[in-house]
């Protein structure tokens, strides 16, 4: 893709005006009903708006996710899979497998985290949250099931160098669906026709459903579909997407869509380099941006397209608002 100079221009090859890329720091600050897990430097922090509270230190943490019944938090310490306690307590690594985004089955009895394969490409295992020494089992590819796990990798956190694209393209969080019956991830089946995709998977048959794809096939443009995460009815589906197109119009740089599980439609929300959407309701959601002093977990209306920054930090997760 071509460089695109200027917040101005970047906001517009989104369609969106360039106001949704001012500095965050200089707007009022959000208040929430229940409480935002994120990333600053390396590190987990939780709030409601007014204040925070650190739980983890030494860096090298992504990816927190709430549990269901929001008292813990699954996270990724470096590029393996642990829990703990809402407080920050009580810390306990599940595998030694490396691990890509976690997610809660809404149950709260298995964990579900992207991993390396059987055919060599992204996978999806679930593993107890409860059990000791429990073992991953294969989710996705259906194929996999049953087969020998992949020798284990060695485990590393998300790198902090390169570009944005290059830090997301690769991204393997996955995300459980509010029934229980999907799983949304990475790659998947589709990856035989198309070189980038996005897919649902059922998780009783491992049947799989592609929502976004990219190269291959009859698709002349090149991108990439990551981090889904679910809205709490299941209607609605949203993941980080970025597009380069046959030509300059149909650039897309790094932004947020919002799928429509029933009808298949999709349409962008929030502003150019918005990512790592988690609702809040059915009306809000919050989302990592970029703003002048780096990135900000900000506050969006999906309908008005209303902004409110909440703290510095990104990948955000919202907690159960019934458990607050």
């Amino acid at each position: 893709m071509k460089k695109i100079a200027g917040t101005v221009t970047l906001a517009a090859a989104l369609g969106m005006g360039a106001s949704l890329l001012q500095p965050v720091a200089a707007q009022a600050a959000a208040t929430l009903p229940s409480q935002v897990a994120y990333v600053r430097a390396g590190d987990v922090y939780v709030s409601k708006g007014a204040t925070e509270k650190r739980l983890t230190t030494g860096g090298g943490h992504t990816r927190p996710r709430w549990s269901p019944d929001g008292r813990q938090l699954a996270f990724l310490k470096a590029g393996q899979l642990w829990t703990m306690r809402a407080d920050g307590t009580g810390q306990r690594r599940l595998s030694t497998r490396a691990a890509a985004g976690p997610s809660w089955s809404p149950d709260g009895k298995w964990i579900a985290f992207g991993s390396l394969s059987c055919s060599g490409g992204p996978g999806v295992y679930r593993i107890s949250a409860t059990a000791a020494a429990a073992k991953p089992e294969v989710l996705f590819p259906r194929d996999c099931r049953g087969a020998a796990l992949p020798a284990e990798a060695t485990a590393g956190g998300r790198s902090a160098s390169g570009t944005l694209n290059d830090r997301l393209r690769t991204d393997d969080a996955v995300a459980w669906s509010p029934d229980g019956t999907r799983v949304a991830f990475r790659g998947g089946d589709c990856e035989s026709v198309y070189d980038a995709c996005l897919s649902i998977g059922t998780v009783t048959t491992g049947a799989e459903k592609t929502v976004a794809a990219y190269g291959g096939g009859s698709l002349h443009n090149r991108g990439f579909a990551v981090v889904p995460s679910w809205r709490a009815d299941g209607a609605k589906l949203a993941f980080t997407a970025y597009q380069e197109g046959e030509t300059a119009a149909d650039n897309k740089p790094v932004h947020l869509v919002e799928y429509d599980t029933v009808t298949g439609a999709k349409r962008t929300v929030g502003g150019a380099l918005d990512r790592e959407l988690d609702y809040v309701d059915a009306s809000r959601a919050v989302v990592t941006s970029q703003g002048s002093g780096g990135s900000w977990v900000t506050v969006v209306g999906l309908a008005n397209g209303t902004r409110t920054p909440f703290r510095s930090g990104s990948q955000p997760s919202v907690q159960p608002a019934a458990i607050s």
